[in-house]
């Protein structure tokens, strides 16, 4: 039996998909409403194919629980935030979990960390805990690091198709947890060491955050000189060693916005262009706040509170607004314009934000300017409600004339 610890956006569905395909799993979140909810046969967030995944893994046998098992393995899967002033990753939650796991776990028991760390995390906060207790590692202890590599909004495909890395100090430990995985997962899994599976997860967010950012940068110079970057952009990427992605209002989610970071904060002499580059992209809400102004200002609109954001969510279509552009460019509103703009999101029915509206038609009534923030489906099925309006698109997908871009 494996017992998941934390049962969030990631360690709920690498539970359910276990479970799913013949693995004993029990479920464990300190978040008492959330596991009844669990418990009372609901999921606690959207996601596509989640809730069949669910009825799935009910059907299996899985159980959900506030309390630590005694079990052989555990698969820790619990938030790992960061400091925004060092920049440095803040292992508390990992570190707690470890402590709660010593209190109830067998001799020789298996720990696998699914939180995204930074390199030499374990090395440096959770080794020294366990051997404080008075574990030996690698014989009451074994430790296991397999970074997940899911995204929402795709989560349930992902988990079947992506392929895993694998940390271990011991190839047999390692091999043992693979099996594991390979329960259900369909792509390569490569075993390795902790500190290789540690960095792996990181660069792989930091490329794309470059990448964004070099986006985003090239969106600036081409307004500047007037030009357009998304033919440029077009055109460049015909060439076949180019790939440039394309400018946006932001980077948000728990990962890309995230992750650089922690090479920025443990190796802040050296992570130069990663340091750059995320700080393009955390301002890049700002610079769409700056144009937002610049068009108001064309367009003889005077009241902010006739402009409107359309998209809350850091992506299209996911109830996921953790870090998302949107947030950032309302906090920083507060110190560009007098009053709060209106927005509205199809796929968050709760209140966030002031000025929060939850219905398309009455979003639209009440402003003159629409800002796409995001990309959801939703609004492709509506362009013809946006006719007469002023409108800035950030992704590039509005086909109505007349339109405005970053």
């Amino acid at each position: 039996m494996i017992n998941v610890i934390g049962l969030g956006y990631i360690g709920l569905p690498t539970a359910l998909m276990m479970a799913s395909h013949g693995v004993e799993i029990v479920g464990t979140d300190y978040n008492k409403n959330l596991v009844k909810t669990l418990q009372g046969g609901h999921t606690t967030f959207k996601e596509d194919g989640l809730d069949e995944l669910f009825q799935n893994a009910l059907k299996a046998g899985i159980k959900f629980t506030t309390e630590y098992q005694n079990t052989d393995t555990y698969i820790v899967s619990v938030p790992t935030p960061y400091d925004k002033f060092s920049k440095k990753v803040d292992a508390c939650y990992v570190v707690a979990a470890i402590k709660e796991i010593m209190k109830v776990c067998p001799k020789g028991a298996t720990v696998v960390i699914e939180s995204t760390v930074s390199p030499g995390t374990i090395d440096k906060f959770v080794r020294p805990v366990i051997e404080e207790n008075g574990f030996v590692i690698g014989e009451d202890f074994h430790l296991v690091h397999a970074p997940e590599r899911i995204i929402p909004g795709n989560m349930v495909y992902e988990l079947l198709h992506n392929n895993r890395t694998i940390g271990a100090d011991s190839k047999e430990i390692g091999e043992k947890i693979k099996r594991y995985y390979a329960s259900f997962c369909q792509g390569e899994i490569v075993v390795t060491d902790i500190r290789s599976a540690e960095m792996t997860k990181v660069v792989e967010n930091t490329f794309r955050a470059v990448n964004i950012a070099f986006a985003n940068e090239l969106s600036r110079i081409c307004r500047h000189d007037n030009m357009d970057v998304y033919e440029i952009i077009r055109i460049c990427n015909m060439h076949p060693r180019v790939n440039i992605l394309q400018p946006g209002p932001g980077v948000g989610g728990h990962c890309i916005s995230v992750d650089p970071w922690f090479l920025v904060g443990d190796y802040p002499q050296l992570a130069k262009v990663i340091d750059e580059s995320m700080k393009t992209n955390d301002s890049q809400p700002t610079f769409v706040l700056n144009r937002i102004y610049e068009i108001m200002k064309e367009n003889g609109i005077t009241d902010n509170r006739r402009v409107g954001l359309y998209g809350l969510t850091y992506k299209e279509n996911v109830d996921d607004y953790r870090e998302s552009p949107s947030l950032q460019m309302i906090e920083a509103q507060e110190r560009h314009l007098a009053r709060p703009l209106k927005s509205y999101d199809p796929f968050l029915e709760q209140d966030i934000v002031v000025n929060q509206i939850h219905d398309f038609n009455e979003f639209l009534d009440g402003v003159d300017m629409v800002v796409i923030m995001v990309k959801h489906d939703h609004i492709k099925r509506n362009w013809d409600k946006l006719k007469g309006k002023v409108i800035l698109d950030c992704h590039n997908i509005c086909p109505l004339e007349g339109v405005y871009h970053i």
